[in-house]
């Protein structure tokens, strides 16, 4: 389901994603051979990573819909509505949490943060806005998806925080840049078969 979910939104944002890709890749080049910058290859890759997911989230908190529900202001009264296991489970409760996961742990990641409270509040409001603009183009306003991204980003959090933890057990040799660029590609790429073989099917 949740694979389906992202081929969907990749192929309605795919033509953003590219122009936008292109725009910003040309503009850190030049401005790292202006300023003789050294590049870290990962790093520049999981920047650009965190960009294209803002684009994503963007398309699916605003993409309009037709809602039958209606704006909910009481924590936990409609995340329990739904039977667990269900579709309505899955996409309602799990996929708010796993849609704010990669926010929890880029924001995290850029912003080395220590402490949970930071993206605590930097995701209630991060998650109201969107909530507030849903309500203003159309759609519903819900506390528990509030609460919902709240849980994703804390989970994100925790999860850059366990790889910083194994970082500290690796040899020094898997420490070196070209590990690291090495592991994310190959990261990057097997998500990408994955996505892929699944259209496939």
């Amino acid at each position: 389901m949740f694979r389906s979910t992202f081929l969907s939104i990749f192929s309605e944002t795919w033509p953003m994603i590219l122009i936008c890709s292109v725009i910003i890749v040309s503009m850190r080049i030049v401005w790292v051979i202006k300023e003789k910058k050294e590049i870290i290859f990962y790093k520049e890759l999981l920047g650009l990573c965190f960009i294209i997911y803002v684009m994503c989230l963007f398309y699916v908190v605003t993409f309009q819909d037709v809602s039958w529900s209606t704006s909910n202001l009481i924590p936990f009264k409609e995340m329990f509505r739904y039977r667990l296991g269900s579709t309505l489970f899955f996409k309602n409760v799990l996929g708010n949490m796993i849609m704010f996961m990669p926010y929890g742990f880029f924001v995290s990641y850029f912003l080395k943060l220590k402490k949970p409270l930071s993206i605590f509040l930097l995701s209630i409001l991060t998650s109201f806005t969107i909530e507030f603009t849903q309500l203003q183009i159309g759609r519903v306003f819900d506390v528990d998806d509030i609460v919902l991204n709240i849980v994703g980003a804390l989970l994100g959090f925790l999860i850059y925080h366990f790889i910083n933890k194994l970082k500290e057990y690796m040899p020094p040799i898997l420490k070196k840049q070209i590990i690291y660029n090495i592991l994310i590609i190959a990261l990057i790429a097997g998500a990408i078969l994955y996505l892929c073989n699944w259209g496939v099917v």
